[in-house]
C-alpha cells in the first residue's frame, strides 16, 4: 500500500482507497483493468466515475460468544440488515446520495485523511 496523498493510497489490484466517514470505514476502488472506473488522476482531490455503491449485511442482534448457542437454538431471532452507501466523489468531496443508510445521507463532505 502506498500513500498518494493524506487522502488516497493505492493498494494492491490496481485500486485506490479512501475513507469513508459514513460508514467509518475505507473503500477500495478499482482504477486500472477492464472493470476500472473513471478517475482523474488526482490524488489530491480525486473524482471517481460513475457512482460507488457499497453494500454489507449484517445480523440484529449481532451474534457474539455470550448469545451463540440462544441463536443456535432460535435463528429466527435475528433480522438480516442491509447497509447501503451510495456516493459520487467529485473533486475531493463525497456526495451522499439519499439511498444511504448512515446519518450523512443527502450530504457532502470533503474526504478525510486516512490515518495510519
Amino acid at each position: 500500500m502506498g500513500a498518494l496523498s493524506p487522502i488516497l493510497r493505492s493498494i494492491e489490484g490496481g485500486r485506490v482507497m479512501f475513507f469513508c466517514p459514513g460508514c467509518k470505514s475505507a473503500h477500495a476502488i478499482p482504477v486500472e483493468g477492464d472493470r476500472a472506473w473513471g478517475y482523474n488522476g488526482n490524488s489530491e482531490k480525486p473524482t471517481f466515475t460513475p457512482s460507488i455503491l457499497v453494500t454489507h449485511h449484517h445480523a440484529v442482534p449481532p451474534v457474539t460468544p455470550e448469545n451463540l448457542d440462544q441463536f443456535k437454538a432460535a435463528p429466527w431471532a435475528q433480522t438480516r440488515v442491509t447497509d447501503i452507501c451510495h456516493s459520487f466523489v467529485t473533486d475531493g468531496q463525497i456526495q451522499f446520495l439519499g439511498d444511504c443508510t448512515h446519518e450523512l445521507a443527502g450530504q457532502t463532505v470533503p474526504l478525510p485523511n486516512l490515518e495510519g
